[in-house]
């Protein structure tokens, strides 16, 4: 049978889920770091509604990016001197074709460029305009195709090919009166 005496009774009322002094110092570590960990995650959670969207801190320059018309009109003297295909390697070539880069093949790699070269020079010279591999379209550019022809004449000849720089077009005769 058990024993209901006034002195067992009354040790037992008093008994609680802690019983040792490690459950005691868990149940203590626990009830600090729970609550601050949620309140963290809490935090977290109602500041990071509160980031501005993008474009909305600029909203007029935002919008005028996304409706800016496609095409633009870039006005250029017609009359300037074409570049010469070394100028214009120099310009906007040599960034790739000197270190080779993205596969690039290097100014003066006989190697590199003998089967480009066997694909003649309006091969060389398209993809040049319309871009190949990591190379972008150098069409519409800075230069004229003209100028972007010499610079592939002075690459191919410095390979070792026997091009001729190509000409500028002649002025078209003035009209008789």
């Amino acid at each position: 049978m058990s024993d209901n005496s006034p002195a067992n009774v009354h040790a037992e009322a008093h008994t609680g889920p802690v019983k040792t002094p490690k459950q005691l110092l868990l149940a203590v570590f626990f009830s600090f770091v729970v609550p601050v960990f949620v309140i963290m995650g809490l935090v977290y959670y109602v500041t990071s509604g509160n980031k501005p969207a993008a474009g909305a801190v600029d909203l007029e320059k935002a919008v005028a990016a996304r409706i800016q018309k496609i095409g633009s009109i870039e006005i250029r003297d017609a009359n300037r001197q074409l570049k010469s295909g070394e100028q214009v390697y120099n310009a906007q070539c040599t960034a790739c074709h000197t270190s080779g880069a993205a596969g690039a093949p290097k100014l003066g790699d006989v190697a590199a460029w003998a089967p480009r070269l066997k694909t003649g020079y309006e091969a060389l010279l398209n993809s040049t305009l319309k871009g190949k591999g990591a190379m972008a379209a150098q069409g519409g550019g800075d230069f004229e195709a003209l100028e972007i022809g010499r610079a592939v004449v002075y690459m191919a000849n410095a390979a070792g090919a026997k091009m001729a720089e190509p000409a500028a077009p002649a002025a078209a005769p003035a009209a008789a009166k």
